[in-house]
Parts: structure tokens; C-alpha cells; sequence
């Protein structure tokens, strides 16, 4: 079949750069540039004919027009209309399919013809509204996918934009969609107010139609994703060696959406690698640096939850072993992608767009396509050998660690000597528990002793590092009797003290 004509709105200088990035999208996603054919006004040929008639003409011969509206109301011909709203009214007039999207919400600095060109507009047609070109791609793309799909030109379309037949909003959890919003409203400027109804907010986020939720919006915000889809989990292993051996030193299985996957994988990797404390000589708060870079770990597994095939009945596999974490990703890379141009600045090509979104408004990811290269700077600057990735019957990030030890035999003599002053045990204490006592100072509440650590899954937190040094008594509460009390807060016991100058001890002379 013939492609659809797309006319993506005109001359207006205010999206000279949204257009182009529309244009490039449309003929680069798999998908999308199977059946649409995009226009904009740059790529017009140069020749005598009037610019008003030209751009009405590529309308009438355009299957679906894209109108992008913002702040600037633009160029006004002898009537005081702009070509802009030309364009819309001859797409009105001939019965074109008409997507908009509308540009920042705040009113007052929108040119009024701007404003009431949008409210001409909002009598028929439901806009969308976008503060970012990331933003305005994702609810570009999941329209024209909603288009093949109700004009039946595709039966199916990417996994996390389907909806699911057994799921209701009530499978939703609100508290999460809350919780999402106030961060992603510090993080990326998020529009919508934080008491906005969810289904307004999953609206947004293109979640949520006709009362059914996508797959993307379990995976973000479910009560149990894993009741729809038994394989978004995360398994995480630690080997003391180099390669897969039974049985496993360290084995967890991590559930739920897909921000709380992301937390404890995160901390689990962070929880087995080597950690540095500094002294209150360097900074006010003691300084915590891990062996490897936080920021290339969280990119790798947020990169392997994001773009993985989810139609696989495969996991997420997060294995960390002497020399190298490495990330095992049920999928492949897209079609013209390659291990080599992962390296280098590339186009971003999200298997699921609609749960990568909500990640970077999140601040998951940074910026769209940079997301390997970014690992392998911050690698760099740690100086570690070059991450490494793999496409095979799965796709891998290998991490490469340093094989250093002075700090983990310097701790682990001081863990032995301490431990025989304190308790006359010769036991070695756990490193989660080295750690809490190694950044505790003084009286700390629960969630400074967590951000020091550079930890975010609260649970983890309690149940890894917490309520083992609280059972050793390495540490106690300051209100024992009431645990839960909002007033909380942990200090060292004496036994405590007695581990943390040891573990200074022995740093300072290693």
C-alpha cells in the first residue's frame, strides 16, 4: 500500500527544531516509517508559486495533519490570519485526520490569537499537551500507532502501547501516580498540577483511553505487575569467581513496578561492590564513593528494563561477578542499531516508548541516545576498562571492575580485630553493616543514613543493612520502644564505635 501523507504545521519559527526531529523520527522508526510518509515545509523544492498556496496544497494532498501549536501566533497575512491557522482550517475543511499539540500550559504567555486559535480548535478535537520534544515524539508516536490500529491498516502494535484485555484502572495504584508526578515535575518541569486526577494524568502520558489501560501503565503504576506479566522481574546474582557456578553465594528475585525493579537491582549491585568512605576532613557530610561509577549501573539496568521484549518469557538478569557486573537483556537491538554505533551519539530508538518516557520525566534517564555513551564516560573517569556490549541470543552490558583490594583487606583485618574487642567473636561482620556504621555520625535518621549510602529502595534498606546492624547491635534506635516513631533516629553503640575506629584505623594505615 501506498504510505500516508503526515503534514507536520508549517512556517512558524517556533518549531523549526520540533519539526525537523518529527520529520527524522517519522521516516527512522521501524514502525512508523513503514506507512507514513512525512512533509514539512523546509523540504519543499524551490519554485515560483505562492508560499500560502503551497503549503495549502500539500494539506489537500496530505492524509493526516499534525498542527503544532505554541506561544507565537506568527506571520499574518492581508486578513490577519496566520498560515498556521490556514492550515488547520483547510484540514477541517476537507475532513483530514487532525492531530494537535499544544505547547507549555501557562495562558498568560500565549499571543491571544494563539490562545483562541486553541480554543477554536478544543470545540471538536481533544489536544495534547507537551513541554518537551521527547514528549511531543512519544505522543506523536503513540497516535499515528492508534491510527493504524482503529483504520486496521496493523492488528498489533509495540508491546507497552497495546491495552490489556484484563486489566482495569483500579489495578492501578494512585499513591504511585502521585508520587511519580512530584518527581517528575522536579525533575523535568512535569505540566500537569500534582492533585490532577489520574486518569487525566494517564491520559498525558498516553496510558490510558476509553477507560483501558496500556501494558506501559501496569508496568509503571500496578498494584502487581507481575500478575499480568509473570517475567518483569529482576534476578540478580553475586559470584565470588568469574563464571556462572552453583550454587550461588547471593541470589535475590526483585518484583514490582518497574521504578522499584530499578531501585533494588540498583542496590543490590551497590551492596556487593566496594565502597569508600572518606573523612569529615574532606566535606562537612562524609563522602561516599563506590567502585563503580552509581550513575553507569543505574543507566545499564534502567537501558535493560526500558528496552527489553517483554513478549519473552526471559528476565532481566543482573550477575556480578570477580571482574565485571554484567546486564542480560531478553532482546535486540533495533533494526539498522549496532553494538559499534551504541558507542557514539545515535538516534533513540526505545522498544517501548511509553514506559521510556515516563523514566526519563522521572530522571531515569538523562537524555534520549546518550544513555550508553554516558557509561562509557563515566567508566572513563573512574578509570576502568571500557564497558563492553554484546548482542547475542540477548543483549549484555559488561562493566568492568578494578581487581584492587588493599580496602577489602584492610576492612576485613579490621573487621576481625574489632570484632574480638567487642564480642570476643572471631566472625567477620557483614559489608552492609561496615557500611552503616562507617557513615553513621552521631544521631541520623533513616533516610540520611540511606542517601549517604546512595541507596533508594526503602525496603532493601530495612531489611539488608538496618535491621542486621540493629539485630548485631552495631547500632540502636534512640526511641527503642516505639520503632516506627517519626522522631526515629540510630546512633553507635559502644560495640559500634569500636568496629568504625578500627575500620578508620586500618584504612589510614593500608
Amino acid at each position: 500500500m501506498a504510505k500516508l501523507k503526515v503534514f507536520i504545521s508549517s512556517v512558524q519559527k517556533e518549531f523549526i527544531r520540533e519539526r525537523q526531529r518529527l520529520f527524522n523520527y517519522l521516516i527512522s522508526d521501524p514502525l512508523l516509517g513503514l506507512f507514513f510518509e512525512p512533509f514539512i515545509f523546509e523540504n519543499l523544492p524551490a519554485s515560483d508559486r505562492k508560499v500560502e498556496t503551497a503549503y495549502i496544497n500539500e494539506v489537500s494532498k496530505s492524509d493526516i495533519y499534525i498542527g503544532l501549536f505554541g506561544f507565537d501566533y506568527g506571520y499574518e497575512d492581508s486578513k490577519g490570519i496566520s498560515p498556521t491557522e490556514r492550515e488547520f482550517d483547510e484540514a477541517t475543511k476537507q475532513y483530514k485526520t487532525r492531530l494537535i499539540y499544544v505547547k507549555g500550559d501557562v495562558v498568560s504567555n500565549r499571543n491571544p490569537k494563539m490562545s483562541a486559535l486553541i480554543q477554536k480548535v478544543g470545540l471538536d478535537l481533544i489536544r495534547k499537551h507537551f513541554t518537551t520534544e521527547a514528549e511531543l515524539i512519544t505522543s506523536v508516536y503513540a497516535s499515528l500507532v492508534s491510527y493504524l490500529k482503529e483504520k486496521e491498516i496493523i492488528r498489533t502494535g509495540p508491546f507497552d502501547a497495546a491495552f490489556n484485555e484484563r486489566a482495569t484502572i483500579d489495578d492501578l495504584d494512585f499513591d504511585k501516580i502521585e508520587e511519580f508526578v512530584h518527581l517528575a515535575k522536579a525533575k523535568r518541569g512535569f505540566p500537569l498540577p500534582i492533585d490532577a486526577k489520574p486518569e487525566i494524568i494517564l491520559t498525558h502520558l498516553n496510558l490510558l483511553e476509553d477507560n483501558r489501560i496500556s501494558n506501559a501503565a501496569i508496568l509503571l503504576f500496578g498494584k502487581k505487575p507481575q500478575r499480568f506479566f509473570i517475567t518483569s522481574e529482576i534476578k540478580c546474582a553475586h559470584f565470588h569467581g568469574y563464571d556462572i557456578v552453583k550454587p550461588i553465594p547471593s541470589y535475590q528475585v526483585y518484583k514490582g513496578d518497574v521504578f522499584q525493579l530499578v531501585n533494588q537491582a540498583v542496590d543490590f549491585v551497590l551492596s556487593k561492590i566496594t565502597l569508600s568512605v572518606g573523612t569529615r576532613e574532606e566535606s562537612i557530610q562524609v563522602p561516599v564513593t563506590y567502585e563503580l561509577p552509581q550513575a553507569a549501573v543505574t543507566e545499564a539496568i534502567v537501558n535493560a528494563v526500558v528496552h527489553r521484549d517483554y513478549t519473552s518469557n526471559a528476565s532481566v538478569q543482573v550477575m556480578l561477578f570477580k571482574d565485571r557486573l554484567e546486564i542480560w537483556n531478553p532482546g535486540t537491538l533495533p533494526f539498522g542499531l549496532t553494538t559499534q554505533k551504541l558507542r557514539h551519539p545515535h538516534n533513540s530508538i526505545p522498544a517501548n516508548p511509553l514506559l521510556a518516557e515516563p523514566m526519563y520525566l522521572s530522571g531515569y534517564i538523562e537524555r534520549m541516545g546518550t544513555g550508553t555513551g554516558d557509561i562509557i564516560r563515566l567508566c572513563n573517569e573512574k578509570n576502568l576498562k571500557e564497558p563492553e556490549y554484546i548482542q547475542e541470543e540477548n543483549f549484555r552490558t559488561v562493566i568492568w571492575r578494578t581487581l584492587n583490594t588493599p580496602l577489602r583487606q584492610a576492612t576485613r583485618q579490621a573487621t576481625r580485630q574489632a570484632t574480638r574487642q567487642g564480642t570476643g567473636e572471631v566472625s567477620e561482620v557483614s559489608e552492609v553493616i561496615k557500611r552503616i556504621v562507617l557513615v553513621i555520625n552521631r544521631e541520623m535518621k533513616r533516610l540520611e543514613i540511606q542517601e549517604l549510602l546512595g541507596l533508594k529502595d526503602r525496603e532493601n534498606f530495612v531489611l539488608n543493612y538496618l535491621t542486621p546492624a540493629l539485630e548485631s547491635a552495631y547500632i540502636e534506635m534512640t526511641i527503642p520502644d516505639i520503632p516506627t516513631h517519626q522522631d526515629q533516629r540510630y546512633r553507635l553503640t559502644t560495640k559500634g564505635i569500636v568496629l568504625k575506629k578500627n575500620l578508620e584505623k586500618s584504612k589510614k594505615s593500608s
